[in-house]
């Protein structure tokens, strides 16, 4: 992480700091001599009212994705001063609300893309060769043999992938379907000379895309333009056959059109990371053979979830040392007579 050295504030303490959740590995070291952690160790969400309770008298947060730090919980905590989010997207905050208070948002950008690009192809090949049916039809354990006409799915190699949303896991993905000899094609708000140069990829609209997509793979992030981008419209364009990804955020998906159009067959299958009302899955798509579900594990290597846990301490250590994190989603609130650091 880059950072630029800021004035120190002359009175020093230590932080406190809550931590919503057990991070894997030593990931929280760079705070060590500069907070007090309280760490929840459930292996689940802190209550609502005891995260209110929790975070009043605490100078920073690092929260989940998962976690919903709204209005409510900013005002509560009338000492907060920053907060790193462990993820990319940060749709879980309000963002107006840190803003109006000066808080800085870090989020952990570019240390999940490989991992999620694996994950998002992994869930193309699963639901192509429906790897999810055989995997539970043989755990049955009723006899079978072997069959010219047992599980046949789709092919990848030769296919045609569509990435909607172009930015670094979009990208990736894209360089994963070039090595299976894909055609491949992408939307975004812009063209992207300098992606079409790395992947040959070629950019056509959101119509397009879908009606030629053997494979379409949803990149975009969370927004009030990107809530429910596919719909029923949208779902009645794509191909006899074709594959739908989700990997972004469950939202930007109209869940209960898709569980209608794979019930009539286009999209022929699917395969999602990620849900409308996370945790909870539609009953309906969990009834579906045709459909492989994954319970938001797009970032989960070892690897990707430490460097994400030291990205999120190591920007909260940073500012409190008075220095300006380059993974700042809300920038202009450190402005050049911003005082930071410990108080």
């Amino acid at each position: 992480m880059t950072v630029t050295s800021l004035p120190v504030s002359a009175t020093k303490r230590s932080w406190k700091v809550l931590v919503t959740r057990q991070l894997p590995g030593n990931c929280l070291s760079d705070l060590d001599g500069l907070a007090d952690l309280e760490v929840w160790k459930e292996d689940g969400p802190i209550p609502r009212e005891m995260l209110l309770e929790m975070i009043s008298d605490k100078d920073a947060l690092i929260c989940l994705v998962s976690d919903k730090v709204d209005r409510e919980v900013i005002l509560s905590a009338p000492r907060l001063k920053a907060i790193g989010n462990f993820g990319v997207g940060y749709d879980n905050i309000d963002l107006v609300t840190a803003s109006e208070r000066g808080i800085p948002v870090f989020n952990t950008p570019n240390v999940l893309t490989e991992a999620t690009a694996d994950l998002a192809f992994a869930l193309i090949l699963s639901a192509a060769r429906r790897l999810g049916e055989a995997e539970r039809f043989l755990r049955k354990g009723d006899p079978w043999t072997w069959s010219p006409n047992l599980f046949l799915g789709r092919d990848v190699w030769g296919a045609s992938l569509g990435v909607v949303g172009a930015g670094k896991i979009g990208r990736a993905i894209l360089m994963r379907g070039k090595g299976f000899g894909m055609r491949l094609f992408y939307t975004d708000t812009t063209r992207r000379d300098d992606l079409e140069d790395g992947t040959g990829a070629k950019f056509v609209t959101l119509d397009e895309l879908l009606s030629i997509s053997d494979i379409v793979s949803l990149n975009v992030p969370l927004s009030v333009s990107t809530r429910h981008l596919i719909g029923e419209r949208e779902l009645s364009l794509m191909k006899e056959g074709s594959i739908l990804v989700n990997t972004s955020r469950g939202p930007v998906l109209d869940e209960a059109a898709l569980e209608r159009a794979l019930r009539g067959g286009r999209p022929a299958a699917a395969g999602l990371d990620v849900y409308e009302n996370e945790p909870i899955v539609l009953p309906g798509l969990l009834k579906l053979d045709n459909v492989v579900l994954l319970p938001h594990i797009g970032s989960a290597t070892l690897s990707a979830r430490r460097a994400m846990g030291r990205l999120a301490a190591g920007a909260i250590a940073a500012f409190i040392r008075g220095e300006r994190p380059m993974n700042t989603v809300n920038p202009n609130v450190l402005g050049p007579d911003k005082e930071v650091g410990l108080s």
